[in-house]
């Protein structure tokens, strides 16, 4: 399908709504419009790349002269814009004559804007049309064919060079409208095909969802309005919200990834961050043990900030840091190591997840299932092999993170002899 036309441009309502005059450039109405644009300042043709249709009050052409109001038609040309459209009445209260007579000249297509509309609106309608026809008219757009939503949800995780406008349009073209307010959290799942997984959880929360099933995975973009999540201290937690709702609605066997949650005002790079966030975690939810164990029923339900250390030490990727990490643990619990391999125990492991329960004992032993006073005896051999003392602040940091480099270089490396290993990290 062609490129929308400068013609089918002034057909669309709040465009018609500014009552548009058409002064000069009948013969182009019918060259494509590539994007619409709208700058108060003379210079703007520096901003173009040709297609374009600009939009502008006139404030900068009200104090130049009549060579200046020339030679900007004459750069808008030659910059290959698709027209000009002059907002009359405010800055303006009548079509400068030199502008109309250079815009005849050199067949641009000038439209005198006789009613004062907002061009947020204009330009949002536009190049919504625009970017409908556009993904209408392509015949492969990526390995999805023609799923928009899709091909939007892979652009935004894999970064895509994109804009904001675009992005709205191609969101709005798919039905998502997250609402004033919103938080959006990105969200990846494993072990279905079918996206119903996610809207089971998105009816509970009573926002809206953007989804599409990939090979690898379900993607999802979820807002949540405000109000909804549990409440706490500083307010309510979308991130917390939206894990619950999956635990409560998501099958047996899942493995549900939740990102970081973003303003939906934020901008597209933001979007794309929560969403490369929810990819990256449920690889390593995947790949890297939990360092305690799983609700024998239910799907398992993580975060990137739950992950946020492990996601750290594997930033550029696993390989990358493998010698690193390998020099970490070894340098810090390398006595545990020695101990575990000459006697069977889980002292490791025991220290991670005292460690990150802030060491307490109670929350310590219920997750390993074992008694108080077992817990006690590991670790008073845990401070004895170390010959130190684990509750000592100065010490937390350290022994938290090497403790998870092991798990990680452990995981990742059973991982990797069958499975390839992780293969992104971002």
């Amino acid at each position: 399908m062609p490129a929308l036309t400068l013609r089918e441009v002034l057909t669309l309502d709040p465009v018609r709504a500014a009552e548009p005059e058409l002064l000069t450039g009948e013969a182009a109405l019918d060259r494509p419009v590539r994007w619409v644009h709208s700058s108060e300042v003379y210079e703007g043709a520096n901003f173009l790349d040709g297609g374009e249709l600009l939009l502008t009050n006139g404030f900068g052409l009200t104090d130049t002269d009549e060579e200046v109001r020339r030679r900007y038609v004459r750069e808008l040309t030659a910059r290959g814009a698709a027209g000009l459209a002059v907002e009359i009445g405010r800055s303006l209260p009548a079509m400068p004559p030199e502008v109309t007579d250079e815009a005849r000249r050199l067949g641009l297509p000038l439209l005198a804007l006789r009613r004062v509309v907002p061009f947020v609106r204009i330009t949002e309608a536009a190049n919504r049309a625009i970017v409908a026809r556009g993904l209408s008219g392509r015949t492969v757009v990526r390995p999805w064919g023609d799923d928009h939503t899709a091909a939007l949800l892979a652009d935004l995780a894999d970064a895509q060079p994109l804009n904001q406008p675009e992005v709205e349009a191609r969101a709005a073209l798919s039905g998502f409208h997250p609402g004033p307010g919103a938080r959006l959290i990105g969200v990846s799942v494993h072990g279905t095909r079918e996206v119903g997984a996610v809207d089971r959880a998105v009816r509970t929360l009573g926002g809206a969802v953007l989804r599409a099933a990939f090979p690898g995975d379900v993607l999802a973009l979820v807002a949540v309005l405000p109000g909804a999540g549990a409440k706490t201290a500083r307010g309510r937690d979308p991130v917390r919200a939206v894990q619950e709702a999956f635990r409560t609605s998501a099958a047996p066997g899942l493995t549900v990834a939740v990102g970081h949650a973003v303003d939906a005002s934020s901008g597209w790079l933001r979007w794309s961050e929560t969403l490369r966030a929810a990819r990256t975690t449920l690889e390593l939810a995947l790949t890297v043990p939990p360092p305690e164990p799983n609700a024998p029923q239910g799907p398992l339900v993580t975060s990137s900030r739950a992950l946020a250390l492990e996601r750290e030490l594997t930033r550029g990727g696993v390989d990358a840091n493998h010698d690193r990490l390998t020099r970490l643990v070894q340098h810090t619990l390398g006595p545990l190591l020695a101990w575990e391999a000459a006697h069977p125990s889980d002292l490791v492991r025991t220290l991670e997840v005292h460690l990150r329960n802030g060491c307490s004992p109670t929350r310590t032993a219920t997750l390993l299932h074992i008694g108080r006073q077992s817990l006690y005896q590991r670790l008073e051999r845990i401070e004895s092999l170390l010959g130190l003392e684990i509750d000592d602040p100065d010490l937390l940091g350290e022994l938290l993170t090497a403790a998870c480099a092991w798990r990680v270089v452990r995981g990742t490396g059973a991982a990797g002899a069958g499975a390839g290993g992780l293969r992104t990290v971002a």
